[in-house]
C-alpha cells in the first residue's frame, strides 16, 4: 500500500471503539478511509447511526494527525504493518471478533504458519515450569520443526518459552502490551533482538505514541490466544493472566492445555483447576500435544546442541557460583566475585542467550 493509504489505515484503526466488524460495516457503505475522514458529521450519522465519538470531525483529525506522525516510526524502524484486509493479515486473528484491525510486527516471522502454539504461565515460574518448557521446545524442535511458538515477552514462562523455542531453532513472536518503539520489560531487550534475528517476530496492536495501561496487558492476551491453534499453559496460580488467556482461547473455540502439578504447589493450581473442571486437556509431552491437536510429526529438522556447552574460566566461575547460590542476585555475584556489574552483567547475557543461565524477577538468576 501506498503512504497515503496506510496514513488513513493507521488512522482509521486507532479510533477508539472501531472493531473489525464496525470497520466492515463502514467500509460496506463508503469506499475508502480517505474518505471516511473527510465525511461530515451529520453524514457518519446516517451510516452509524448511534452518535458515538467517531462522528466527531475535530476527534478524527486528531486521529489522521497522529498516523501522520505514527508513518515516520514505522518507516525509520522497518515496522511491518498488516491490515485486516490485507492477504498477510493472520487469518486465525480474523476468527475473532475482538482482533485488532491493524497489527505492528518487526521480524519476517510467518504469523500464518501452519502450525502456531502458544505457552503462557505464570511470572513466577518454577524449576518445574522452566524445565517443562525446555523440554517441550526441546521434543517439539525434532517433531514439528515447523512449529511457531507465540507468547508475551513477560517474565517467568513466557520467556522461559521464548528462550527454549531459540536454544532449539524454533521461531517464535512475542505479543507485547505497548508500541514497539519500546521492548517491555526492558531486561528482555536481547531476547527480542534474538528473537528477531532467529527469524521470529515482536508484534504488537499499538502504535509507538499509545499510553501504556493495565488494561492493555489483559487485552494483548486476546492476540495471544487467537494468533495460535491452541493455548499451553505452564503453571498459573488460583487467578492470573494465564487463565484469562486460557479463557479468552476457549471462548474462540481453541484447544487448551494445561501441565498439571502437585496439589499443593501454588503455582500449579490453576493449572490443576483447568484439568479438573475439563477446560483443559493434559499435557505432559510433546506427545500429548500432537494427539490433542490431530498432528502428524513430521521428519526431524537436523538441530546441533552443546551436549555440554563450552564456557570460559569466567563464565564458568560464574554458574558455578550462581549455582552455589541456587539463584543469585546481581549485585551478590558481582561481590561474591569481586568483578565489575558490567563485565558480569556481559556474561551473563551470553549465558542467557546459550540457555546456561534464566532471568528471574528482581534481577536475580538462576542455571538452568
Amino acid at each position: 500500500m501506498n503512504e497515503q493509504q496506510l496514513t488513513y489505515r493507521i488512522a482509521f484503526a486507532s479510533i477508539r471503539g472501531m472493531g473489525i466488524d464496525i470497520a466492515r460495516s463502514i467500509l460496506d457503505v463508503i469506499p475508502s478511509e480517505q474518505e471516511f475522514f473527510s465525511m461530515k458529521e451529520g453524514e457518519l450519522m446516517r451510516i452509524i447511526g448511534s452518535r458515538t465519538k467517531i462522528h466527531e470531525s475535530a476527534y478524527r483529525n486528531v486521529c489522521l494527525e497522529k498516523a501522520k506522525r505514527e508513518l515516520d516510526f514505522i518507516y525509520n524502524n522497518h515496522i511491518r504493518v498488516a491490515y485486516f484486509l490485507d492477504d498477510d493479515y493472520p487469518a486465525r486473528l480474523l476468527q475473532a471478533s475482538d482482533a485488532p484491525i491493524l497489527l505492528y510486527s518487526i521480524g519476517e516471522c510467518n504469523l500464518n504458519a501452519s502450525r502456531i502454539v502458544s505457552v503462557v504461565g505464570t511470572r513466577h515460574a518454577t524449576d518445574y515450569g522452566r524445565r517443562f518448557c525446555n523440554t517441550l521446545m526441546s521434543d517439539l524442535a525434532q517433531v514439528l520443526p515447523d512449529v511457531v511458538i507465540v507468547s508475551g515477552l513477560a517474565f517467568g514462562i513466557d520467556i522461559a518459552a521464548h528462550r527454549a523455542s531459540l536454544k532449539y531453532g524454533l521461531h517464535t513472536v512475542g505479543v507485547q502490551a505497548r508500541g514497539l518503539n519500546k521492548i517491555y520489560p526492558s531486561q528482555h531487550r536481547n531476547d527480542a533482538a534474538a528473537i528477531v534475528k532467529q527469524g521470529g517476530a515482536i508484534v504488537s496492536d499499538y502504535t509507538s505514541q499509545d499510553d501504556v495501561h493495565k488494561g492493555n496487558f489483559v487485552a494483548r492476551n486476546r492476540i495471544i490466544a487467537a494468533l495460535s491453534d491452541c493455548t499451553v499453559v505452564v503453571e498459573s496460580a488460583n487467578k492470573g493472566g494465564a487463565l484469562i488467556t486460557a479463557n479468552i482461547a476457549a471462548s474462540y473455540n481453541r484447544d487448551v492445555l494445561a501441565v498439571p502439578g502437585r496439589i499443593t504447589d501454588e503455582y500449579s493450581k490453576g493449572c490443576n483447576r483447568l484439568i479438573m473442571n475439563n477446560q483443559a486437556a493434559v499435557i505432559t509431552s510433546a506427545d500429548d500435544l500432537l494427539k490433542a491437536m490431530n498432528w502428524q510429526s513430521v521428519a526431524p529438522k537436523q538441530v546441533e546442541l552443546e551436549l555440554f556447552p563450552k564456557l570460559s574460566a569466567e563464565e564458568q566461575i560464574i554458574v558455578d557460583t550462581i549455582r552455589n547460590m541456587g539463584d543469585a542476585h546481581i549485585n551478590s555475584i558481582t561481590q561474591q566475585l569481586g568483578m565489575p556489574v558490567y563485565k558480569v552483567m556481559s556474561a551473563l547475557v551470553e549465558l542467557e542467550c546459550r540457555g546456561i543461565v534464566a532471568s528471574l524477577p528482581g534481577c536475580r538468576y538462576t542455571v538452568v
